[in-house]
């Protein structure tokens, strides 16, 4: 299966933060603000300011299909009232009310999906892989993010059925042929 390059950022939290106990939901948001090319580092220091631990989001997918680490792993995010304890977050960088995703943010977000879930053993399908908007009252993800988060999730049941020999992405990247699409895609 092919692997998703994280860029690792280890922020520093403001307050300590908790262990999560299992992990059986993935929740996809958006930034929604003037579609910017939100880093992890900006959602951080908003998030602080905001009285926040720190970044709420456990991923962020830059507009280039950059993936940056945002909460680690192990804990308890902040991006999904109620479901925190037991969902990791994936931010997508932009305002998908008014923007689409690129897609390069389609493919990693996919690729991400199928890593996670192929690593939590969390079933690959709409009722583990949600729209913030499915949990709580928001616009989050946005309409047009949201409009093709079956398509991600077609994609990621498809990225964690490769065969063993596809490794971790690595710096020159690899192509691969979508085969909802047919789209071919550097990653």
């Amino acid at each position: 299966m092919i692997r998703a390059n994280i860029k690792e950022k280890n922020f520093k939290f403001a307050n300590g933060l908790q262990n999560r106990a299992k992990t059986d939901l993935i929740v996809v948001h958006h930034t929604g603000v003037n579609d910017i090319d939100a880093s992890a580092e900006q959602i951080h220091g908003r998030h602080l300011n905001n009285g926040r631990a720190g970044i709420g989001y456990h991923f962020v997918i830059r507009k280039d299909g950059t993936i940056e680490r945002g909460r680690p792993m192990n804990v308890v995010g902040s991006h999904c009232f109620g479901e925190n304890s037991h969902s990791v977050g994936i931010h997508l960088s932009g305002d998908f009310q008014k923007a689409k995703p690129t897609e390069k943010q389609i493919e990693m977000c996919a690729i991400l999906i199928a890593n996670l879930c192929t690593d939590y053993k969390i079933p690959i399908d709409r009722a583990h892989v949600k729209g913030h908007r499915e949990l709580n009252a928001t616009d989050c993800p946005g309409e047009n993010l949201f409009a093709v988060l079956d398509t991600i999730v077609g994609k990621a049941n498809w990225y964690a059925n490769q065969p063993a020999d596809v490794k971790d992405t690595p710096a020159d990247k690899k192509t691969v042929t979508c085969p909802h699409c047919g789209k071919t895609f550097s990653i």
